[in-house]
């Protein structure tokens, strides 16, 4: 099996792969000794490592290029959190994302936000821009779409859930292979998600989140850490520093 079909077979509902997000070389060896069955960046800490900052900061040339460093340094299939494909135009998003699968990624994180504007982009844009990346990049490379409505709003209830799941429908019709709802932590209205998206549900795993074992049971396929390994090793960093300098 190719790393391709290796990655996408790694989404079992009930029994999710872990992704512990990672930024560079060095971080993607150290989860691969963790035992690791696959590695994803998180846009986040690209950006702060590299002191661009997050929402398209880092080139396309710098991210493509991290992406390439990482793949080959190692075996494993790498996901790439590939933001808004740095253009809101279908096609030309769709030639960027095509470009991200010729470093040898096998998927990437595709979200409906406006990058460095307000709010979501219409539903019938979104879906153009799925599919003009799902033309582009071909039929396995593994196109996580992502919706930030959980993220935009704080109050979650039974309509904010099922507008997502509208989205999600949407996405799985435009040729999406995933769906990510980060921030979506009431497990009532995961299992809803879950049962109505003909998706696996990427789940985030922040603080004060559900645990591995409840994420499992409401179905969710995947689970990431997106920026939270980074910042609380960053945070180590600075106490260590304190204690060696003080």
């Amino acid at each position: 099996m190719n790393k391709v079909d290796t990655f996408a077979a790694l989404h079992i509902p009930g029994d999710p792969v872990v992704l512990y997000n990672i930024w560079d070389v060095g971080s993607a060896l150290a989860v691969v000794a963790a035992g690791a069955r696959a590695l994803a960046t998180g846009s986040h800490p690209v950006g702060d490592a590299a002191g661009f900052g997050d929402g398209e900061k880092v080139p396309l040339d710098f991210a493509l290029a991290n992406a390439r460093r990482i793949v080959a340094a190692t075996d494993l299939p790498l996901s790439v959190d590939f933001e808004g494909a740095y253009s809101t135009d279908p096609d030309e998003g769709a030639a960027n994302m095509k470009a991200l699968g010729e470093t040898g990624a096998v998927g990437c994180n595709f979200e409906d936000q406006v990058v460095g504007g307000e709010g979501l982009h219409p539903l019938g844009l979104q879906c153009r821009r799925i599919a003009a990346a799902r033309a582009a990049v071909g039929t396995n490379f593994f196109i996580n779409a992502r919706t930030d409505l959980f993220l935009k709003v704080k109050e979650h209830d039974e309509a904010l859930a099922d507008e997502a799941i509208d989205r999600g429908k949407a996405f799985a019709d435009a040729g999406a292979s995933g769906f990510f709802v980060p921030r979506l932590g009431d497990l009532r209205l995961v299992e809803r998600v879950v049962k109505a998206v003909p998706l696996p549900v990427n789940a985030i795993a922040y603080p004060g989140a559900p645990s591995k074992a409840e994420w499992a049971s409401a179905g969710i396929a995947r689970i990431s850490h997106g920026p939270f390994p980074h910042k609380a090793l960053m945070a180590q960093l600075t106490e260590a520093a304190k204690a060696a300098i003080g």
